[in-house]
């Protein structure tokens, strides 16, 4: 059972996130904190090993983020004994239940509970007898959509819709939209994971060049489609993965290559000016 603790915030460790801080979000939150002060506790677990703090955050990074605006050393924490793995569906289960999370980021968090999932369970397959995968231990697709809704609150036809957008909305297409209008109207995302990997691609182009997606869908239907190579592939997923890390996770990427010396510019900046 989890108890609530009040603990500094030095002693908490960050770690990875699938959920990227918004820093406009965090000082609205914390302009709320220095009002009525912090209403809902973060999660943590502790981790005495890890470096760096004497807890890991489970959820509620935003709220942490705020508070460290707000000039506070302390935080209310409910602090719960789990592994890496069940934190992070900790994690997944808090965040598809905030109503502040774009459609995109909602489909990102089913994707990762589908990954938990298969690494305990099996990979999901798709067709077959549904009850009798069941009794094996695996689920089909179908199966995943009820299991899923049943798990974290979500209706079945609203998570076969994420599942749907996080597997085939092409990376680098999903990393273009996530901070923009697009990523939360369900229709428009269905719509173009639904199209083949090169469309989508083109569609991310489009979109940097006009932020207008009705000029995408005509740019679409005007431009032709050539094959995406194996390599454009793997570099727009490493693209994509590099665009949901967070700015010292990518420092020491770039440092790992001796692509930022002593008094570089940001990490954004390097990577530019490492590809000139």
């Amino acid at each position: 059972m989890a108890e609530i603790k009040t603990i500094a915030i030095a002693d908490i460790h960050v770690g990875e996130r699938l959920r990227e801080i918004d820093e406009d979000h965090a000082a609205v939150i914390a302009a709320s904190i220095r009002e009525i002060g912090l209403q809902s506790p973060v999660q943590v677990r502790p981790t005495p090993a890890q470096k760096g703090g004497k807890f890991t955050l489970v959820a509620g990074g935003h709220r942490l983020r705020a508070c460290q605006i707000a000039g506070l050393t302390e935080i209310d924490a409910f602090v719960v004994k789990a592994d890496g793995r069940q934190a992070q569906l900790l994690e997944i289960a808090e965040n598809l239940f905030r109503n502040d999370l774009s459609v995109i980021d909602r489909s990102i968090f089913v994707q990762r509970y589908r990954e938990l999932w298969e690494e305990e369970h099996g990979e999901i397959k798709r067709g077959g007898d549904q009850k009798s995968n069941r009794h094996r231990g695996g689920l089909i697709e179908g199966g995943f959509s009820e299991h899923v809704a049943d798990r974290l609150g979500l209706s079945k036809r609203s998570t076969e819709r994420l599942d749907q957008i996080a597997r085939r909305l092409h990376p680098e297409l999903r990393s273009a939209l996530r901070h923009s209008p697009i990523a939360d109207q369900t229709t428009v995302l269905l719509k173009l994971a639904k199209m083949e990997p090169a469309l989508q691609r083109r569609a991310a182009i489009g979109w940097r060049e006009t932020q207008d997606i009705k000029a995408v869908f005509r740019l679409l239907s005007e431009r032709p489609v050539t094959p995406v190579s194996a390599d454009e592939q793997a570099f727009y997923r490493l693209a994509d993965l590099w665009s949901r890390s967070n700015a010292s996770v990518q420092a020491r990427f770039l440092a790992n290559f001796g692509l930022v010396a002593t008094g570089a510019a940001d990490p954004q900046t390097a990577l530019r000016e490492a590809q000139a």
